[in-house]
């Protein structure tokens, strides 16, 4: 067998072993959701009775100024991490635009982009936001303050708080708008 023929080999052997990881992954992730109960696969609105403080952040607003969580408490929230170069977070974003539309004067929306200066900065957020004519409010989380207080380790995942600074929902991954929607329509009714 010549070089090229070993390479290719080699290469659709690793697709197929990738494959199988990612296939066994997912199978196993959701197990363990359903098993632990955590949040994201579970339908709308599930009942969970613990309550869970939101923690506090501070982020940048388009302004440059500071502007903590806490600073927008009194009705519900939804607080989605996100980046412009996430094709997951892309998807999302019309969406998330129409609700914020839809439900703004009801709910809180705060928008965090995870700055970190390099691959995502303010100036290309600018411009991202601009070209897609979206009109959520957006915040810079550019010391990964929000990020850290909610453990985010990947993206999009959104959290939604209650008007008493409660979590009470979280979705791992891109939402539909069917999705989302009813995400918020229970965030309204939560006690």
């Amino acid at each position: 067998m010549n070089n090229k023929n070993k390479l290719l080999t080699l290469v659709i052997i690793m697709v197929v072993v990738i494959g199988i990881a990612a296939v066994g992954y997912n199978k196993l992730s959701g197990k363990y959701k359903e098993e632990s109960g955590q949040t994201g696969s579970q339908e709308a609105g599930s009942e969970d009775n613990t309550k869970t403080k939101a923690p506090d952040f501070t982020a940048l607003d388009v302004d440059g100024k500071e502007v903590k969580m806490s600073d927008l408490a009194g009705k519900p929230m939804v607080i989605n991490f996100w980046a412009s170069w996430c094709g997951p977070c892309q998807s999302e974003l019309p969406d998330f635009d129409e609700a914020y539309k839809k439900y703004g004067n009801k709910i809180e929306f705060m928008m965090v982009n995870l700055t970190d200066g390099g691959r995502e900065t303010v100036e290309k957020v600018e411009k991202f936001i601009g070209n897609g004519g979206y009109t959520f409010p957006v915040y810079y989380d550019t010391e990964f303050d929000a990020a850290k207080a909610y453990g985010v380790s990947t993206i999009p995942v959104t959290y939604f708080v209650d008007a008493d600074g409660n979590i009470v929902d979280s979705y791992m991954g891109s939402m539909n708008q069917k999705t989302l929607e009813s995400y918020l329509d229970s965030l309204l009714n939560s006690k």
